[in-house]
């Protein structure tokens, strides 16, 4: 089910929101759609971290040679930099989860016209739809 190569998109698979034609957008349907796939996203991302805690606990080792020692510390490293992206990600996941209980998930923060059901499917964080998204991304390119 879980796919750690990335954390920016959901790392598990659900089935499609089918919309109805001439259904409002952010109806009960869809909301319960988007609350469960920030609920699951969520919980497979604290099983990560319970695991890393573990695996942490269990192998850390004093080694005597110093490669090896080295070695442990470059993999804790890495998996504390994960797990950092990913607590990250948890606090835009519940951002989002408290937009939805608001009535406000689903809108863009930019202009305000709905972001869309595949867009939120591929991104369920995102708070800017693609028009302006690509806007910032070109201001953020222009100032670097």
């Amino acid at each position: 089910m879980a796919n750690n190569n990335s954390t920016e998109s959901t790392p598990f698979n659900f089935t499609p929101y089918e919309e109805i034609k001439g259904e409002e957008f952010m109806n009960a349907n869809q909301e319960a759609h988007f609350r469960t796939i920030l609920n699951t996203w969520k919980a497979d991302l604290m099983q990560e971290v319970d695991r890393t805690m573990g695996h942490m606990r269990e192998d850390a080792a004093n080694y005597p040679d110093p490669n090896d020692r080295a070695s442990q510390e470059s993999e804790f490293s890495l998996e504390l930099r994960t797990r950092d992206r990913e607590r990250k990600l948890l606090k835009k996941i519940d951002e989002s989860l408290a937009m939805l209980d608001a009535e406000d998930y689903g809108y863009c923060e930019g202009c305000g016209i709905e972001i869309g059901v595949r867009r939120l499917e591929a991104r369920p964080t995102a708070v800017l739809c693609i028009d302006c998204k690509t806007l910032d991304e070109k201001r953020e390119k222009q100032m670097s």
